[in-house]
């Protein structure tokens, strides 16, 4: 079986417990869990995703390595690229109309079906939304970081050699899986906060 590896990561008050995995059994568990959890809400499922690649500093095209969902305080760090195998029931979730949100949400799921075959039903991008919402027209163009300033009075590290790591390697850094854990945590929050009127 795959290695898997659950991390506490702290991110300002708040604790996200954190599953990095390349188990396709153990991705099939947090999706049991969370849905489980949140079923008397699944109508209104809030998801935030995000994913990560080995950067090219050439014309080669690196395959997507990491994908990160996060929903609540329980994120996944799933490596696609090292998985054993891609469950049904991820398939299922991505395509099954709860609302996935991100910055670049939309290239996201692009590359995620052009890569793996992964269609992701419904996509709001959260510089749109928090530009709508917030009637700011200048966070249209923002990032990640940005729109959390903006939303949740919230600073995000984004280091740029962390950024640009080896999101490609059998065993992610503590760093590696803080910065994947933060970015789909964030979408989620932000996305939450959005759409519930918090901000």
């Amino acid at each position: 079986m795959a290695a898997t590896k659950v991390y506490t990561v702290g991110f300002e008050s708040d604790v996200i417990t954190t599953t990095v995995t390349a188990s396709g059994a153990a991705v099939e568990g947090w999706l049991d869990e969370v849905l489980a959890v949140h079923r008397r809400r699944l109508h209104k499922l809030v998801v935030g995703l995000d994913m990560e690649w080995r950067p090219s500093f050439s014309r080669a095209y690196s395959k997507t390595a990491i994908l990160q969902l996060c929903v609540g305080r329980r994120c996944l760090v799933f490596q696609l690229l090292r998985c054993d195998y891609i469950p049904d029931a991820l398939g299922e979730f991505l395509g099954a109309g709860y609302t996935f949100v991100g910055v670049g949400v939309e290239a996201d799921a692009e590359r995620l079906w052009n890569d793996y075959g992964l269609k992701v039903d419904q996509t709001v991008d959260l510089a749109y939304l928090a530009a709508e919402k917030m009637e700011r027209p200048d966070l249209r163009n923002a990032g990640l970081k940005g729109i959390a300033a903006a939303v949740m009075d919230a600073h995000v590290e984004k280091p740029q050699w962390v950024r640009t790591g080896d999101w490609d390697a059998y065993y992610l850094s503590d760093e590696q899986v803080k910065y994947a854990c933060i970015d789909a945590f964030v979408s989620f929050e932000v996305g939450r906060r959005l759409f519930n009127g918090d901000y």
